[in-house]
């Protein structure tokens, strides 16, 4: 399993929110990016359409594989982000708390989920889902294409991060196929360099 706290790295909201009433589903909201720059009155349009739902320790929010109908963002408690890799073994790629939030890409995509969100604690969770989001753009097209443009924002940067840590990946393992080449070539010449000298000893005949 990967190093839950480099994985959480990448998913971990960047930007902290400015704070309307402590506990409120405004200022939960208001700590995601997406939302973060919403006026007071465009938090509560947001706030009245979003979902809230609970999940015991254990409990999945969505499986890999499942039908991605929107966002999460977590209230409270821990979720797990991780894949199926192909010998069945699962790999987690990150641990997500408090202010976290995840599956933002099914807002702009309807593809399949492409990992599971495990709750590793009770977590209470608000669901922002692509329906609501639409809803949102029929009725208030302004403050909808803001917070489309937002999340597109957020992807943005998070693809630029992972064509930066690809690159890093891609040029090490350049250099291990550098490095083993030379070394077969190596290993090659001394083989070849002790042949020819086995085969031009003079033979002593007794």
């Amino acid at each position: 399993m990967s190093n839950s706290s480099n994985g959480s790295a990448v998913w971990r909201n960047l930007f902290s929110g400015k704070s309307i009433l402590d506990g409120s589903t405004e200022a939960v909201l208001s700590k995601v990016p997406a939302f973060a720059d919403l006026s007071a009155r465009d938090l509560r349009r947001v706030a009245a359409i979003v979902h809230k739902r609970e999940y015991k320790a254990g409990e999945p929010v969505f499986y890999q594989g499942d039908p991605g109908l929107g966002m999460f963002i977590i209230r409270e408690g821990e979720v797990s982000i991780r894949i199926s890799e192909r010998e069945g073994e699962e790999k987690e790629l990150a641990v997500l708390t408090d202010g976290d939030f995840f599956g933002e890409l099914s807002l702009l995509d309807e593809s399949p989920r492409s990992a599971t969100a495990f709750c590793k604690t009770d977590c209470s969770v608000i669901g922002f889902f692509r329906t609501d989001l639409m809803e949102l753009i029929k009725e208030n097209p302004d403050l909808g294409m803001k917070i489309v443009m937002k999340f597109a924002e957020i992807l943005a940067t998070r693809l630029r991060k992972t064509d930066k840590e690809l690159s890093k990946v891609q040029s090490q393992l350049d250099r291990l196929m550098s490095r083993s080449a030379k070394g077969k070539t190596s290993s090659r010449e001394d083989r070849d360099g002790k042949d020819k000298s086995f085969i031009s000893k003079p033979v002593q005949e007794t």
